[in-house]
């Protein structure tokens, strides 16, 4: 892949400073309760962790806000939490970033969304989730789409971050992909679930499951990637296509080009958490800032290289990205 230019691609990153993305979606409270396990409980065949630390992040659309951020860009965020201890850790966290959190709507009948997690000797012991997918009262929904039509404006492009918790869900997400189209803004998609109600944006970030369950078929050989193109493109329109396949890397669907596949660099992996979450900042980040496809995606894997060396939900920041970028390069040449 000779068109891969190091120094292109770090003036790249260094021109993130200059743009400013909306994050709508599922925000979450990521809270992290660490500690050793020495016994087994007389109790029950469990293990006993004893607590040496406990932390709190944001997790989910939150957490792509804090990749921005960390990639040295603006973020806004539009976002549902409840009338509780959780949503208000959350509202400190983003304020500690220096994102405004005037785009959080709190809703008094329905919880933060928190997943608390207990590590032992860096393995997830258990986890517990304090959340709801109820739908919104039709008042939260109004408050949420005023935000998005507000912040559009000042924004170079915006996130669709669909945890599946309720917030991105008809006929809100209809009323926001109508305004988005009508606006002619930049709409990148990271979907958990429904995708063609996205149809018309500009990147599609799904995983390789949520591919294959779009176009009822398994995608393991080129050939099934090239047949998963056809499908996609005709479900989804004309935008990018961007299928994050874990270690394998990235396969892009770009225009009517034949199915490109990026791979990872090998690297040591502590934690996959929030890897996702960075590659969708990173893609749209790149895209933005002038990057070919090919381009976002090498960006995009430096970017989560850094982030799956590190435990818990972490971020890269843009000089750690541009330190990984030989190696990028370097896995996506040899794979081409």
């Amino acid at each position: 892949m000779s068109e891969l230019d190091r120094g292109r691609l770090e003036r790249l990153v260094d021109s993130f400073l200059r743009l400013r993305l909306l994050v709508v979606g599922d925000l979450m409270l990521d809270e992290y309760i660490a500690g050793d396990v020495e016994r087994i409980s007389p109790e029950a065949p469990v293990p006993v962790v004893h607590v040496r630390s406990e932390s709190i992040a944001l997790g989910g659309a939150g957490n792509v806000v804090r990749s921005i951020v960390a990639l040295g860009a603006k973020a806004d965020l539009c976002a549902v939490i409840g009338r509780d201890r959780a949503g208000d850790q959350a509202l400190e966290l983003l304020k500690d970033l220096g994102v405004d959190p005037g785009g959080v709507v709190v809703a008094d009948d329905r919880p933060t969304t928190r997943k608390t997690r207990v590590i032992a000797k860096s393995q997830q012991v258990v986890r517990f989730d304090r959340e709801t997918d109820a739908r919104l009262p039709s008042h939260v929904r109004a408050q949420l789409f005023e935000v998005v039509s507000g912040k559009t404006s000042i924004s170079d492009g915006v996130i669709l971050e669909d945890y599946g918790k309720g917030l991105l869900a008809v006929p809100l997400l209809g009323e926001i992909m109508t305004f988005l189209k009508t606006a002619g803004t930049y709409v990148a998609v990271d979907p958990k679930h429904e995708l063609l109600a996205y149809k018309g944006a500009s990147l599609f970030k799904p995983n390789l499951r949520e591919a294959e369950a779009l176009v009822h078929m398994r995608i393991r050989s080129a050939e099934d990637f090239e047949s998963a193109r056809e499908r996609l493109r005709s479900a989804l329109g004309e935008g990018d296509i961007v299928i994050t396949r874990g270690s394998e890397g990235m396969s892009l669907f770009e225009g009517n080009q034949p199915v490109r596949t990026v791979h990872t660099a090998a690297r040591e992996v502590f934690d996959v958490q929030g890897a996702g979450d960075t590659v969708i900042a990173a893609l749209v980040l790149a895209a933005r800032a002038g990057a070919s496809l090919l381009e976002a995606a090498v960006i995009a894997n430096a970017a989560a290289g850094v982030v799956v060396s590190k435990i818990g939900t972490a971020t890269a920041s843009a000089h750690e990205v541009k330190e990984m970028l030989p190696h990028a390069i370097a896995a996506a040449k040899v794979d081409a």
